[in-house]
C-alpha cells in the first residue's frame, strides 16, 4: 500500500485538504472539489478510507486515526491550512481493550484528548477537539457541503411508495425523540414501530441500529428516522444515507425511510431512489412543519 500518491503536479491553483473517513462522501467530495478548480491533498483515515481516493486526489496519505500530530505535519507540508472531515469515523475503537496499544497514539493527540475532550466522550466533543486541535496550527475545518450542497436532500417524497398513516404517527413520534437524542448529542436515528421505540442509534451508528432492530422486530415493517442535531455544526457528522442504509434497512425489515430535508446528505441520490422503489422502501424528506400539516391532513 503506497503512502505518498501524486496525480497532479500542479500546485498553483487553490488548494483543499481532506481528512477522510469511511464511506463514499469522502470520493464525492473530493471529485466535486477537483471539478471546482482545487488541487485535493488527502490523509485517509488507515482502515477506513476507501482506497480509491488515491485515484480521484491529487496528493494522498494513509494516516493512522491517532496521529493528529503527524497529520498536521503532513498539511503544513504540501502548505494547505483549509481542510476538511468527510467521512465516517469508526470510533467503537476507542473503547476496546488495550486502545492505548492498538492506537498509539503521538503527543498532540494526547493533548487534544486530555485538554479539549476531558469533559465527556460524546461526538461533538470529540470532533471539536480535533478541530481544536488543528486550529491551533492555523489548519481551520471548512463543511464539506460548502463544496457540494447539492448532496443535502430536498423536502418531499422520493420514492413511489409513501407512509401509511400509522406510519405516520410512528416517524412524528421517531422524529420529536430523535431530535431529543441530538440534543443531547447520543445519535441521530432511531427505530419505530407501532408507536414503540425498538432502537436508538449510539455510537455504534445507523446501520447496525437498524440490525439490532430486526433482530428485536422480526416482523419487519418498522420506520427509521434520522435528523440532524438541534446544534449540528456542518463541519462534521451530518446526518448521511445512502445504498447501504437501504440494503441494510431491507434484510433488517424495515420499510419507511425519514430523513430531514435540507439537513440531511444522500450520496448517489437517483441511485438509492431507484433501489428503494424495487425494495419497496419508501422515503420521504421533510421538515418538522411540514410533517405537522402531514398528520393534521
Amino acid at each position: 500500500m503506497k503512502e505518498l500518491q501524486t496525480n497532479n503536479s500542479d500546485h498553483s491553483h487553490r488548494q483543499i485538504g481532506l481528512l477522510a473517513g469511511a464511506g463514499r462522501f469522502p470520493i464525492v467530495f473530493a471529485e466535486q472539489a477537483r471539478q471546482q478548480g482545487y488541487s485535493v491533498c488527502c490523509l485517509g483515515i488507515f482502515g477506513m478510507a476507501s482506497e480509491e481516493l488515491t485515484e480521484v486526489c491529487d496528493i494522498f496519505h494513509w494516516i493512522p486515526l491517532a496521529r493528529i500530530g503527524r497529520a498536521i505535519k503532513l498539511f503544513q507540508r504540501e502548505d494547505v491550512n483549509r481542510i476538511v472531515m468527510a467521512g465516517k469515523i469508526e470510533k467503537t475503537v476507542l473503547f476496546s481493550p488495550f486502545r492505548i496499544l492498538k492506537l498509539l497514539p503521538d503527543l498532540r493527540t494526547l493533548h487534544m484528548w486530555y485538554r479539549y475532550a476531558k469533559k465527556d466522550r460524546k461526538d461533538d466533543t470529540l470532533l471539536l477537539a480535533v478541530i481544536k486541535e488543528f486550529e491551533r496550527d492555523n489548519i481551520f475545518f471548512d463543511s464539506a457541503l460548502d463544496f457540494c450542497p447539492e448532496l443535502l436532500v430536498k423536502h418531499g417524497f422520493l420514492t413511489k411508495r409513501r407512509p401509511s398513516h400509522s406510519q405516520w404517527e410512528d416517524i412524528k413520534m421517531g422524529w420529536d425523540i430523535a431530535k431529543q437524542m441530538g440534543q443531547l448529542d447520543i445519535g441521530q436515528s432511531i427505530v419505530i414501530n407501532d408507536k414503540a421505540v425498538i432502537a436508538v442509534e449510539a455510537i455504534e451508528g445507523t446501520d447496525r441500529a437498524i440490525q439490532r432492530a430486526g433482530q428485536l422486530c422480526k416482523r419487519g415493517g418498522f420506520t427509521v428516522v434520522k435528523v440532524a442535531k438541534p446544534q449540528q455544526d456542518r463541519r462534521f457528522d451530518v446526518p448521511t444515507v445512502g445504498i447501504k442504509t437501504l440494503q441494510t434497512m431491507h434484510e433488517a425489515g424495515g420499510r419507511v425511510l425519514a430523513i430531514e430535508s435540507n439537513q440531511t446528505i444522500m450520496i448517489d441520490q437517483k441511485e438509492v431512489a431507484d433501489l428503494a422503489d424495487k425494495l419497496g422502501i419508501a422515503i420521504v424528506s421533510l421538515n418538522e412543519e411540514e410533517l405537522t400539516l402531514q398528520l393534521a391532513s
